[in-house]
């Protein structure tokens, strides 16, 4: 069975089936059909080694050239023909100057894919398929996609075992979400929560999870804390930080102690702290990998 894709040559993006790339600045969009973006040669090529569905990509002929051609044999390549569903797949091909008429796109990238968003597990069903204590992480209001990105990046690399999406915070499938995760949201389970507060109750109930807030201003200490057993750690809004609310769910409230007059971090940087602390409470990673400033 031929699994090559469909492989168009276009000088418009006015063909219907590249709607989602005329339309990378209205992202929720994308959601309510059921489709993401991912832009970028790693998060693409992390995408073709997944096992979502992508439905096409765009490039440059340089990428095309590169990517699928050139180096026929590298794992890319092979994701590619390998997959079961690539000859539905169709590849469309673009000089730069039909790359430059999308708007909220930087040509130096030169490739993106519309995939569809995987089907979502229910909590109870993450929860049963974890056979260690586990190690959650909810959003309460994070609304802003680069951080919701970075904070499933940092999940993933500190072995957090799924996210919890509040209905106030913004979904890890939007564009710049995909992008800054670095494509760690294609094999990280997710959970969407239309009820934030039901969905810690019953981890709290059901499944003697302790419930951690992270919270700034707060005496007791991170690093003086017990992060073992079933827990759950939820990072609030950007501003704001956790809601009235939601911190009267948690069982505790802890902060990182800070120097020099400082007040707060960034939430994608408080949630490495955190998560680096938990991480090493609970045991060392599998794999040590490499900095990466990426």
């Amino acid at each position: 069975m031929d699994n090559s894709p469909n492989i168009q040559n276009i000088t418009s993006i006015d063909l219907p089936e590249l709607q989602p790339y005329r339309t990378l600045r209205r992202p929720i969009e994308h959601i309510k059909q059921g489709i993401f973006v991912a832009e970028g040669e790693k998060v693409v090529r992390r995408l073709l080694a997944s096992n979502l569905t992508i439905i096409s990509m765009l490039m440059t002929p340089e990428w095309h050239e590169q990517l699928f051609q050139s180096e026929y044999r590298t794992s890319a390549n092979t994701s590619l023909h390998s997959r079961s569903n690539s000859s539905r797949m169709t590849i469309f091909i673009a000089n730069k100057t039909v790359l430059e008429s999308i708007v909220g796109f930087n040509l130096h990238q030169g490739i993106m894919a519309v995939a569809r968003v995987p089907q979502e597990r229910s909590l109870d069903e993450v929860i049963h398929s974890i056979s260690k204590p586990h190690l959650l992480v909810a959003m309460d209001g994070l609304v802003n996609a680069e951080n919701v990105g970075v904070v499933v990046r940092n999940c993933a690399a500190f072995g957090v075992d799924a996210v919890i999406v509040g209905e106030t915070s913004s979904s890890p499938y939007l564009r710049r979400a995909v992008r800054n995760s670095m494509g760690a949201i294609f094999t990280f389970p997710v959970i969407h929560s239309n009820n934030l507060i039901e969905s810690l109750t019953v981890l709290r109930t059901n499944y003697a999870t302790r419930v951690i807030a992270a919270h700034p201003h707060e005496e007791s200490s991170l690093f003086s804390s017990d992060l073992a057993g079933n827990i759950c750690v939820v990072f609030g809004n950007e501003g704001d930080g956790i809601s009235e609310q939601i911190l009267n769910v948690c069982d505790e409230h802890l902060s990182i102690p800070m120097m020099n007059g400082t007040d707060s971090l960034n939430v994608a940087s408080a949630s490495a702290a955190f998560l680096y602390e938990a991480r090493k409470q609970r045991g060392s990673p599998a794999k040590v990998g490499k900095t990466s400033q990426v």
